[in-house]
């Protein structure tokens, strides 16, 4: 994105009513709906998160900005959209509806990955050093992750035992700090009988180390005349818009070359900062006819972009549940000489033809087919023992859907980067993924 003017307002201290003050400034001159805050009084806040979250209410009612809008500091979020780094074991689970605890994803060589956790594995128990207590123990004691799990302490061990097949196994792994893959490993395309192979790739994040690894990845696919592709975006929760932009011309460059992917959209304070943004093709585009996106609930922002974008060009179809529904963007800004960066919804984005506002999902909007199937958290990605890349692969083999199976500039706030960032919530349901 384009680098904006910062807001006029000076902020000296760093303090919790000079952070409220800095919150408004930039609120009132960036907020994509300024005009649609709630009038509230600072003093009824003890914190400048507080006060930002009863701005910005009304619009978390129609899933506009439910928590989009967030404040962090410059080097968490920098961590977070560079190379999503955390400190801890290595790998998401999930809790599925009969109340078990999945490994969903094991980031490759991480300390749960050389333990010997894989996908699908259950968790049973956890040693956090007064011996194993089971899962269900522990959410009858109210215990939280951090007392489950520990938190982000590089060094810190757990004990589990976990479910893996038939087999029960203990391990012991040491938290580390991380930086996660980009792209899962798996396979860059999968053979199918009397038919050309299927270009396959799980792109975990947006970040900037997603640019090497997408320019790879597409290095190995472009001489290959692919025209089916599964692109696995089911835990991507978005990030960088350029990364997104990078995507979009490796996979759409060639068949959409200069036609609009996209536009992104400002208030009218900011509408010079409008823009679309053009298909380029590279020296490494591919030119797919069909492309199956595996989706879930997680995936959100810069992945709804690039399905969005791309669903005027080529045939596409959702594999999996529908999406979160994260049609805006936010700018970084940060308060001048405080550890204070202000994450808010500054532009929306919508397809070439227009179409944007899928806040509830894009499948919710009636422009996308859906094979609706459960993930299983079983088999490797790209593997057809994987509920939601066999899916994909019946869409494409077929046509069809399977049968769905019962289971920084001036002071005091400058633009570092357009991101797509999503903000998770803490509260545990049956379909949330948390990295340990």
């Amino acid at each position: 994105m384009s680098q904006p003017s910062s807001p006029p307002t000076a902020i000296d201290s760093c303090g919790v009513e000079s952070q409220k003050d800095f919150v408004l400034a930039v609120a009132q001159d960036w907020y994509l709906w300024y005009d649609e805050m709630a009038e509230v009084d600072p003093g009824d806040y003890s914190s400048a998160e507080q006060y930002l979250s009863a701005l910005t209410a009304p619009l978390a009612e129609d899933f506009r900005d439910p928590g989009f809008s967030f404040l962090t500091t410059e080097a968490e979020d920098e961590a977070n959209l560079t190379s999503a780094a955390f400190v801890g074991f290595g790998f998401r689970f999930a809790i599925n509806d009969t109340g078990a605890y999945l490994v969903s994803d094991v980031f490759e060589d991480a300390p749960a990955f050389r333990a010997g956790f894989v996908r699908g594995a259950q968790i049973l128990a956890v040693d956090a050093g007064n011996g194993y207590v089971t899962m269900r123990q522990y959410e009858e004691q109210g215990a939280s992750l951090d007392d489950i799990f520990g938190g982000s302490t590089e060094g810190l061990e757990r004990g589990f035992r976990l479910q893996i097949g038939s087999e029960t196994v203990e391990l012991t792994v040491a938290k580390e700090e991380l930086d996660v893959p980009p792209i899962a490993a798996a396979p860059r395309t999968i053979d199918r009988t009397g038919l050309a192979p299927v270009g396959y790739i799980h792109l975990r994040n947006f970040t900037l180390s997603a640019r090497p690894a997408l320019t790879d990845a597409f290095a190995e696919l472009a001489d290959q005349d692919i025209t089916d592709f599964a692109i696995d975006l089911r835990y991507n929760g978005g990030g960088l818009v350029n990364i997104a932009d990078l995507f979009l011309d490796l996979l759409g460059g060639a068949v959409a070359n200069e036609e609009v992917a996209y536009r992104v959209s400002h208030n009218e304070k900011r509408g010079a900062e409008n823009r679309s943004y053009v298909f380029g093709e590279r020296l490494d585009s591919v030119s797919p006819i069909r492309i199956a996106f595996i989706t879930s609930e997680s995936t959100a922002s810069a992945s709804e972009l690039l399905i969005n974008s791309l669903e005027p060009f080529v045939e596409v179809v959702l594999v999996g549940s529908d999406t979160s529904g994260k049609a805006v963007g936010q700018y970084a800004f940060d308060q001048t000489g405080c550890d204070t960066r202000l994450r808010l919804v500054s532009f929306e984005s919508a397809s070439g033809e227009g179409f944007g506002g899928y806040y509830t999902g894009l499948v919710d909007t009636g422009r996308f087919t859906l094979c609706a199937l459960e993930d299983n958290y079983r088999g490797a990605f790209g593997s057809t023992d994987d509920t939601l890349t066999a899916g994909a692969l019946a869409w494409l083999n077929e046509g069809t859907c399977p049968t769905r199976p019962s289971a920084s500039s001036a002071a005091p706030a400058g633009i570092r980067r357009a991101a797509f960032p999503i903000r998770g919530s803490d509260r545990p349901d049956r379909r949330s993924l948390w990295a340990q």
